[in-house]
């Protein structure tokens, strides 16, 4: 028998947590540290599963992999060898019992009734744990593998609202059903079984402009932003704020979360000087050029200041909050965030499996004497 789950017990992921904790992008080889130490994450099987294992133990809410499908180059050939995330989620859902995992899912390069039909498959496996990040496309490169073509960005919107409600619509509908739309036309669709528990999977949208944020607030139950890079405490409180307000106008709710990447050892000093060597000294400084490139990011487009921080930023864990130092200080920033009204934050490592154990060790017990969280 299927235990019933509620969809607002999906959007928490069975935690009465404040604040959620979840680990981003360990599909990937070097995971999001652009980096050319030995140390650097490796990506492969055995390495995803103990951490997926550990996360479990440890109360970490989620998982959530990176869609990558062609390296960056460099010498280290950046993000080169990733696991495609849905079936890497159903591996990983069948080896724990809380832990949600994402599949990260590109719209435009799955049929949806294939797609609907994988994310329910990994749903039953995972007992009702299986989430979907879905992402409208940005690197050309990646959809010419596929003979795809990149839509201009509002088109890629509009087909990936298509293809979500056909996805959604598989789940739900009791009897057989027609799509007809711009860009999907489905004739006499029947899709059983549906997902487990009599509702939908959690589903996540990482969208920046105002087009990606108006589809996150209308279709998603969370929205996953790098809001608070540069941005001030009471900046990050109104951001959240508006963007939950704008989906209450429309009769709904929805979460933010963010991105950091994680440098914590026993003294602000040794955090910082290990950062320092990943990061500054060791930087895959060709794959943080060749990721800049994509985005027209070139010292013939921007100031040598701008250039050289925007450059720092990227080798940061592709963008994350920078969150380095004593297991005081990291405790701090993720109160901060919680204070500022995200609901939980996807975080990185030089190398999970390594230092995870000494966050859990040190950084969680400060977030429940804080009543952040509880004890796992």
């Amino acid at each position: 028998m299927h235990r019933d789950i509620t969809q607002r017990e999906r959007a928490q992921m069975g935690s009465a947590n404040r604040l959620k904790l979840g680990l981003f992008g360990a599909n990937c080889s070097s995971g999001r540290a652009v980096t050319l130490v030995r140390e650097r994450w490796s990506g492969n099987w055995p390495d995803c599963l103990a951490l997926a294992r550990m996360a479990d133990a440890a109360g970490i809410e989620f998982m959530l992999p990176i869609g990558r499908w062609k390296g960056y180059g460099g010498d280290t050939d950046y993000q080169g060898a990733t696991f495609e995330t849905v079936t890497w989620a159903a591996g990983l859902l069948a080896a724990t019992e809380r832990l949600t995992v994402f599949g990260t899912v590109h719209a435009p390069l799955i049929p949806p009734l294939i797609a609907a039909k994988e994310f329910v498959t990994a749903d039953h496996i995972g007992a009702g744990r299986f989430g979907l990040n879905v992402v409208c496309g940005w690197n050309e490169g990646e959809f010419e593998m596929f003979g795809a073509n990149l839509r201009d960005h509002e088109a890629r919107y509009d087909y990936a609202q298509e293809w979500l409600d056909a996805v959604k619509l598989a789940w739900s509908a009791s009897d057989d059903f027609d799509v007809t739309g711009r860009f999907i036309n489905l004739k006499g669709v029947r899709a059983k079984p549906k997902p487990y528990g009599g509702s939908r999977p959690l589903i996540m949208n990482a969208g920046a402009s105002a087009t990606g944020q108006a589809f996150a607030i209308r279709n998603c139950d969370a929205l996953f932003s790098h809001i608070s890079y540069g941005m001030s405490l009471d900046e990050t409180a109104l951001y959240v704020k508006s963007v939950r307000g704008a989906a209450r106008q429309q009769g709904r709710d929805i979460d933010v979360y963010t991105v950091g990447v994680v440098t914590c050892r026993p003294t602000a000093r040794e955090a910082e000087d290990y950062w320092h060597h990943c990061i500054v000294d060791h930087a895959d400084w060709h794959a943080v050029d060749n990721i800049l490139a994509m985005r027209n990011i070139t010292p013939d487009n921007y100031s040598p200041d701008e250039f050289r921080r925007l450059r720092d930023h990227q080798a940061n864990g592709m963008g994350g909050l920078p969150m380095v130092g004593d297991p005081d200080t990291v405790t701090g920033q993720l109160a901060q965030l919680a204070a500022a009204g995200v609901t939980g934050i996807a975080v990185s490592f030089v190398n999970y499996l390594d230092e995870l154990p000494y966050f859990c060790a040190e950084v969680l017990p400060r977030l429940v004497r804080l009543g952040l969280r509880e004890p796992a």
